[in-house]
């Protein structure tokens, strides 16, 4: 099971009471239990509600009392809360566009709402969070080591690049440096003193940052218990491999997951 399939927040502000009412009816039946819909008749109301957990998707009207929709969606900003936005109005105000654009807005919509533009703006919305979440992740887990090779591996020459190629399709697996250098015909030794001139790192660096790479990936993406998750980055024993990653990441692997949740 995938953590990025956790349920997600929606959050939906509107002061038109009966607006309200609607759009939220219409998202929960749609929903159907798979995401939490949530409503809020002001911005204040809807701060509160992103004060207390996190907001994945904000649907706001743009016209309010006190406190307009954009400002709304800037206000969470600066908490730290950066949902994907939608924006509706009772007509174009397209004064706002700028502001909109600024502000990372997905979608404006115009009232009435159509139930199925409505549906499909938030499916859209959902799927952006989660790309971007993903990203996010990814971000987190990257060795930045192997960044910056991937980087310039213009300067690698065929062999080197190969026997790169060959570690990372294996990586779930054990190996050796003398199957990856038969691999690619080239003598052991020759090969090893390439690879570290051309990347920088050992045969064994490399293979091991590759490893806890995916498996801080798996950490981070998944529900997969820990040794589950060793045997997938290429570790015989769970033992063995949480002792490597403390090496590498300072903590266990329970520490890092539970960390970064």
């Amino acid at each position: 099971m995938s953590v990025l399939d956790k349920e997600k927040t929606i959050l939906l502000v509107d002061d038109e009471e009966t607006t309200l009412r609607v759009l939220t009816k219409s998202l929960e039946v749609w929903a159907d239990g798979r995401y939490k819909i949530r409503s809020a008749a002001s911005a204040q109301q809807a701060i509160r509600t992103a004060q207390k957990e996190k907001v994945h998707v904000v649907v706001t009207d743009i016209c309010m009392p006190e406190m307009t929709g954009l400002e709304l969606i800037e206000e969470m900003q600066k908490m730290g809360q950066l949902p994907v936005s939608l924006i509706i109005s009772g007509h174009s105000e397209f004064e706002y566009a700028q502001t909109a654009i600024r502000l990372g807005v997905l979608n404006y919509l115009v009232k009435p709402v159509q139930k199925q533009k409505l549906i499909q703006s938030v499916e859209e919305a959902l799927a952006k969070e989660f790309t971007q979440e993903r990203a996010g992740i990814m971000q987190k887990a990257a060795d930045h080591s192997l960044t910056e090779l991937e980087q310039d591996q213009k300067q690698m020459t065929s062999p080197v690049q190969a026997g790169k190629d060959f570690i990372d399709r294996h990586i779930n697996r054990q190996m050796t440096l003398k199957e990856v250098a038969e691999h690619i015909h080239l003598n052991p030794s020759y090969f090893s003193v390439i690879f570290k001139d051309q990347t920088g790192l050992t045969f064994s660096e490399y293979v091991t940052r590759k490893r806890i790479q995916k498996a801080k990936q798996l950490l981070l993406t998944t529900t997969m218990p820990v040794a589950e998750i060793a045997e997938t980055a290429g570790y015989q024993t769970a033992k063995y491999f949480n002792k490597i990653f403390k090496e590498y990441e300072g903590l266990t692997p329970g520490k890092y997951r539970k960390n970064h949740k």
